[in-house]
């Protein structure tokens, strides 16, 4: 290290700001983050895509079909409690990261960051960890897009290959015809979505109130009897069992929250992004408040949870908790609507996971850590190789055709899920180091285009949850063991430090500190970002405004 600094003041054109920066004179250029990549990828998604995406992207079977779950085992007020708590952290998350990528939209987003501001190693290894995650997720959502169609095959065993290969070939065709393609899908399964959440909260309530055929006025009675929440059976005292009972739903209610950070996957493929994400980012409080709050509220106030159809794992709406309070109304058509768009879920679920999981492998080779021909584009902006790749993993799909394989699925599920708390850690990680590095550069966090008041207290907040939920995921051995279980649980932890480890050992990198953060190298500008837009003039395009 020199022992002199030399410490100049430029105009940042980038947010026109003046910027004071200290260099560490002789070793300047050894810490600009400058990997002269050649990004191929091009921005075709518009401002209607993102929104939808960001509003809708990660409604799926996790809240249609797994929420029951939840409910059986926690009851109301336990699943309330679950899902208001994770809800929290990906709040925390999702502000985290938008920041950042409202700052540096580019290709490979968070495992670029953490490469970037705290250490070339940590982004080898959240990048390796979260594309294996996105693509053994991949033939988990195929599988249970086959499971759906039961609902109206009682025979499905029988065209089981048949349905997976043309789900198989539907999802991939989409994201190997690029991201445009992509964003209109998405676009398409978010209005499903929507509609149907929409319709079945306001059915809920009106079932719940007594609108119902049978004409039955539920209110809180289930809060009441059974009660508001149920025990876990580990331990003998009831307020500890208790409160286990809701630390068991952790899991299952993340698994309905992960993959909001698609969005921002999606920012070097934006049109506009730093207006776009920001608009995205700024939007998801209220989203979260009112489709997942207020469903599991909804759900907690319409079905016991001991009700016997909770215990029924089909795989299909039947065991949807709205559909359960449907049926016990009297009401017969619903049901099967309800049944449609859990399908279109599954496969947008898997539609989403090919997208991100292959950006985030493209990103890895665009900055030396991924094989270079994984940075291959075609004419029209698709890392085509990348995609081929993460399409491969969706053919472990056809395991499902042998029974034997349900035990295989669930540990993908389990490694998925323990790999996204860890992809959240390392995201509200990542922003106390940008953070730092911003003031101690002296740039105002203020002047980004996207900055929330509370940070970097939100990414406290984040880091101290995920990692309470990575060392809990798997609690429940430690009273009765089963080593497959634990094995399942804490493998993800191995993993990725051997990752991290083993990438900082090879390449002898250490962690940045705040002076030699490099916020500015490769970063496009707003110029070459942001377009003008136009004011709305007429009634439709005020209304789209307010929507998207």
């Amino acid at each position: 290290m020199a022992s002199s600094t030399v410490e100049k003041q430029s105009k940042d054109s980038r947010n026109d700001i003046e910027t004071l920066v200290v260099y560490n004179g002789d070793n300047a250029e050894k810490y600009r983050y400058d990997e002269k990549e050649h990004d191929g990828v091009q921005r075709v998604l518009t401002q209607r895509h993102i929104q939808m995406i960001a509003i809708a992207g990660t409604i799926g079977t996790g809240l249609f079909l797994g929420s029951g779950n939840v409910l059986r085992k926690a009851g109301p007020l336990g699943a309330l409690v679950a899902y208001i708590l994770v809800g929290t952290v990906t709040y925390s998350s999702l502000c985290a990261v938008g920041e950042m990528a409202a700052w540096a939209p580019i290709s490979g987003t968070f495992p670029h960051y953490a490469g970037r501001w705290v250490d070339p190693a940590l982004g080898f290894a959240v990048g390796w960890n979260y594309f294996y995650g996105m693509a053994i997720s991949v033939p988990v959502e195929v599988s249970a897009a086959n499971i759906l169609l039961t609902f109206w095959d009682d025979d499905v065993s029988r065209h089981t290959a048949i349905y997976l290969t043309v789900i198989l070939i539907c999802m991939c065709a989409i994201n190997v015809f690029g991201a445009r393609y992509f964003g209109e899908s998405e676009f398409f399964f978010a209005i499903i979505k929507l509609s149907t959440l929409a319709s079945l909260l306001i059915t809920g309530l009106v079932i719940d109130l007594g609108g119902g055929p049978k004409g039955d006025r539920i209110g809180f009675r289930y809060w009441k009897d059974p009660g508001a929440l149920n025990r876990a059976g580990l331990v003998a005292n009831i307020r500890t069992d208790q409160f286990l009972a809701i630390l068991s739903t952790i899991v299952q209610a993340a698994f309905s929250f992960q993959g909001m950070e698609m969005v921002i996957i999606a920012a070097s493929e934006t049109e506009n992004p730093r207006r776009n994400i920001a608009k995205a980012v700024r939007r998801v409080f209220y989203r979260i408040l009112f489709f997942y709050i207020l469903g599991i509220l909804m759900i907690g106030m319409l079905v016991a949870y001991n009700d016997s159809a909770l215990l029924t794992d089909t795989g299909n709406a039947a065991q949807s908790p709205f559909v359960i309070a449907i049926n016990r109304a009297g009401i017969q058509a619903l049901p099967h609507i309800v049944n449609a768009a859990v399908f279109t879920s599954a496969f947008s679920a898997g539609n989403s996971q090919i997208f991100s999981g292959s950006r985030v492998l493209y990103g890895l080779a665009l900055r030396g850590q991924g094989p270079k021909f994984l940075t291959y584009c075609t004419k029209r902006g698709t890392p085509i190789v990348a995609v081929g790749i993460t399409c491969a993993f969706s053919l472990l799909s056809y395991m499902s055709i042998n029974s034997g394989a349900d035990t295989v699925f669930n540990w993908f599920v389990n490694l998925s899920t323990t790999g996204g708390f860890i992809g959240w850690f390392c995201i509200n990680l990542t922003y106390i180091f940008f953070h730092r590095g911003m003031v101690a550069q002296g740039v105002d966090p203020k002047s980004n285009v996207y900055n929330n008041r509370l940070q970097p207290y939100l990414a406290y907040w984040g880091i101290l949850w995920t990692f309470i939920f990575i060392l809990t995921t798997g609690y429940t051995v430690f009273f009765d063991w089963n080593t497959s279980e634990f094995f399942v649980a804490y493998v993800n932890i191995v993993i990725f430090l051997a990752l991290y480890l083993g990438y900082k050992i090879a390449k002898h990198t250490k962690i940045w500190k705040p002076m030699e953060r490099d916020l500015f190298t490769g970063i496009p500008t707003k110029a070459e970002t942001e377009k003008p837009v136009s004011p709305p003039r007429t009634i439709g395009q005020k209304v789209a405004a307010i929507i998207f």
